[in-house]
């Protein structure tokens, strides 16, 4: 039932969209909508470059990059983590073992395919592998002054999920070769019975910025109002 409402949303704001749900935690099995699947990360993978950078420090600390990276998506922040953790192979290693301990086994992209964009960002990044990613990585301790600055976004950057109540997430956005935009979100949020996962995306037909925050917006209200049957969970931590 859920789908086929999900599939009217998508049709009426002419847009192709995708959202992965899941409980929190690891080995957790993903709910799909939409048709949108899968492409390009953008400063989604920011969350994973954070963590990989924060977990090289001795002894661990947030560094102002980091807070930037996260909580203003600023990418000459995030570029100089990815600097940080070595060559762009060795970078790319760096972040790609920290999703492979979530059970993601996303390849992270080293090269800059398109050289005015950064490498990371370029990763093609799926929905489904996303929210693995993120439901495992929120219940790690070790995790939590990350997913701290994740409830931290600057104000005109809450948009989608970043409405909700207490939310965690991060957003990334980008224009195709052809300048439409894919805008994405991943993020945790509490529902009645527990916390949720969600990865999210939307291709609007128009290619405009604008028009695919507004069908993020959509799809986070069509969540809220089936919070009830969603999966949810708690962390054994």
């Amino acid at each position: 039932m859920q789908a086929t409402e999900f599939t009217r949303l998508e049709t009426s704001l002419r847009a192709k969209m995708g959202v992965a749900i899941s409980a929190v935690g690891t080995g957790q099995t993903a709910t799909m909508f939409g048709d949108w699947q899968e492409g390009p990360a953008w400063s989604t993978m920011k969350v994973p470059l954070v963590i990989a950078a924060y977990r090289q420090q001795k002894p661990q600390n947030v560094t102002r990059a980091m807070k930037a990276a996260v909580t203003e998506s600023d990418n000459a922040a995030a570029e100089s983590l990815w600097e940080q953790l070595g060559d762009p192979a060795t970078a790319a290693q760096q972040v790609q073992q920290i999703l492979q301990q979530t059970g993601d086994p996303t390849t992270v992209e080293s090269r800059k395919r398109r050289p005015e964009f950064s490498a990371f960002g370029q990763t093609i990044w799926s929905l489904r592998n996303q929210v693995r990613f993120l439901a495992s990585a929120f219940c790690n301790r070790d995790n939590i002054p990350i997913f701290d600055l994740m409830s931290r976004i600057e104000p005109d950057q809450r948009w989608g999920i970043g409405g909700l109540p207490d939310a965690q997430f991060k957003g990334g956005w980008g224009p195709s070769p052809s300048g439409k935009y894919l805008v994405r979100q991943i993020g945790v949020f509490t529902a009645p019975n527990g916390k949720i996962a969600v990865a999210i995306a939307a291709e609007p037909a128009s290619g405009s910025f604008e028009d695919g925050i507004a069908d993020l917006n959509d799809a986070t209200r069509w969540l809220t109002d089936h919070l009830g049957v969603l999966p949810a969970g708690q962390c054994s931590r």
